[in-house]
């Protein structure tokens, strides 16, 4: 307000007359905005304008004072606002930013971290297992750790540190096929029936090393290196084969024979230096040539069916006795049965 307290002074120390006139319609005498010499002493009406009053200077000055107040006032105009910085193109400001570095084209959460939906510390964008379970542990890719390269994660594991390259079952265990315990790829065995002991190749045990298991050994303590029939029994010199028998003057096979001569070829096949021979026998029906003839035909017929099994040839040979070596009466029909049998007669 100095500015208004020295324009005053100034008003002050020049004379005039006060042309006021309330009643005009200008509030001034008529005529006063054309001829400002009206009311000043000693001028004339086309002299040169005399000071105004003192209250129109006064306000005068008081309006340039309230503006030049006001400019002073004023504040600087506010420089115009800069556009926040988001280093990474992300859509979050550099000043809120936690992960301020993304690759382009990342989504990214409200503090500009990518996502991250499963929680492992792998983000999304990377993430070759999206829905791993919460807690699990995860490689660099995501998915969860197998350390034993089985397919079975480590979490889901129940055996660990199986070999590489064995197939296993859902629980990352190797199979076990006959479930003897004795996974699949170390058993020798691998049908063995359930519930019967194996050894550590899956093989159940032979305690007298005979080639007959213990489970089907009726002669648990044969002599070490003796032959043994399917039983586990030593063979004897000559073996009937019980069972095989032929209708009255036939040499044709029983069926119900086809399962006992099976046995027995299992038995030969374990003894690849055992030689053998076939002997047929008949009742004593019919002519001794005759009978001759179809022992020696009844003889073939299981010969055949050795050689059809995987017996070699020259292991064998095949001979018909007739009615000369009866073992039952032939006078009875029971009798006559037992002597139309085929034995094997060991030869070495």
């Amino acid at each position: 307000m100095a500015l208004i307290a020295t324009l005053n002074v100034q008003a002050a120390e020049t004379p005039y007359y006060n042309p006021a006139n309330p009643a005009s319609p200008s509030g001034m005498t008529i005529g006063y905005e054309l001829y400002k010499t009206i009311g000043c002493p000693g001028r004339g009406l086309l002299e040169a304008p005399c000071v105004g009053p003192v209250e129109t200077k006064a306000a005068a000055a008081a309006t340039l004072a309230d503006k030049l107040d006001a400019k002073l006032a004023e504040k600087p105009a506010d420089k115009p606002a800069m556009k926040p910085t988001d280093s990474d193109g992300d859509g979050v400001v550099d000043a809120l930013d936690r992960c301020p570095a993304t690759p382009a084209g990342r989504k990214v959460n409200a503090e500009g971290c990518e996502l991250d939906s499963d929680g492992d510390g792998v983000v999304d964008a990377l993430d070759r297992c999206p829905a791993t379970p919460a807690g699990r542990k995860v490689n660099a890719e995501g998915c969860e750790l197998d350390g034993d390269g089985d397919g079975v994660v480590d979490a889901l594991d129940r055996c660990p540190a199986t070999p590489a390259g064995r197939t296993v079952n859902a629980e990352g265990c190797e199979l076990d096929g006959d479930g003897d315990g004795v996974v699949d790829a170390l058993d020798r065995c691998p049908a063995t029936p359930a519930g019967r002991t194996v050894n550590a190749e899956g093989c159940e045990l032979d305690g007298d090393a005979d080639g007959i298991v213990d489970a089907a050994d009726q002669c648990p303590g044969t002599l070490a290196g003796e032959p043994v029939d399917d039983k586990g029994c030593t063979l004897p010199k000559t073996l009937k084969l019980e069972g095989v028998n032929f209708d009255n003057d036939e040499d044709v096979l029983h069926p119900d024979s086809l399962a006992i001569l099976e046995g027995v070829a299992a038995t030969l096949k374990r003894y690849p230096g055992f030689k053998v021979e076939v002997a047929g026998h008949t009742d004593s029906h019919g002519s001794s040539a005759h009978n001759l003839d179809l022992s020696n035909r009844r003889a073939k017929a299981v010969m055949d069916y050795f050689i059809a099994h995987g017996i070699a040839a020259d292991r064998m040979s095949a001979k018909g006795y007739g009615e000369t070596q009866p073992i039952g009466n032939n006078y009875l029909e029971e009798g006559r049965v037992k002597n139309r049998r085929v034995e094997l007669r060991t030869l070495n």
